[in-house]
């Protein structure tokens, strides 16, 4: 179940919120400029290839082009027997921001995006059909577990792709990591 559960920075060992309904939780990042949403499922094998999924999605995708202006889509995965999933899991967990808006669709799997807006964070453990679009300049990291299992879609404005901005924060090693949230502690 996708969950959002929100944390004080000076007591980032607990959630002092947890909200699971879905349309709560769009109301309540919305707030923050955060575009949730889920998308229908479509039946796509793991094997999948990035064309496939993008041909599966196409209308949902180009409804977003349209709408937001981005260049490019593209599809990443990760499974827990990638060679570098640690490299990878530490490319991500420290604090950043972008110049552009940074959009995912889970088409499988799953993944934790940390949002840090004044004294809280608002942690989302994203699931399959999980859309979620971070603004650019927003503070975040993101947790893909220590065995990663998801496939994304990724949307940019920059044909470059993903570009960070390292904040140099240590609040990303404050907050329980993806084990605690997803429950496989």
């Amino acid at each position: 179940m996708t969950t959002l559960s929100i944390f004080h920075q000076s007591k980032p060992e607990q959630a002092h919120t947890v909200v699971t309904d879905p349309e709560a939780i769009q109301n309540v990042l919305a707030e923050h400029g955060v575009h949730f949403d889920r998308w229908a499922t479509r039946e796509l094998s793991v094997e999948a290839s990035q064309d496939e999924i993008l041909e599966a999605y196409a209308d949902e995708v180009a409804r977003l082009r349209q709408n937001w202006g981005f260049q490019a889509a593209d599809v990443v995965s990760l499974t827990a027997d990638h060679p570098q999933k640690e490299v990878f899991r530490q490319k991500f967990l420290d604090e950043h921001t972008h110049s552009e808006d940074e959009v995912r669709f889970f088409v499988r799997g799953q993944g934790v995006f940390y949002l840090h807006f004044d004294d809280q964070v608002y942690a989302l453990l994203c699931k399959m059909n999980d859309l979620i679009s971070v603004p650019d300049g927003t503070r975040h990291w993101f947790d893909m577990g220590p065995e990663p299992e998801f496939t994304c879609i990724r949307l940019f404005t920059n044909p470059e792709g993903w570009v960070a901005d390292f904040t140099g924060a240590d609040i990303a090693s404050r907050l329980p990591r993806y084990e605690a949230l997803a429950g496989e502690v």
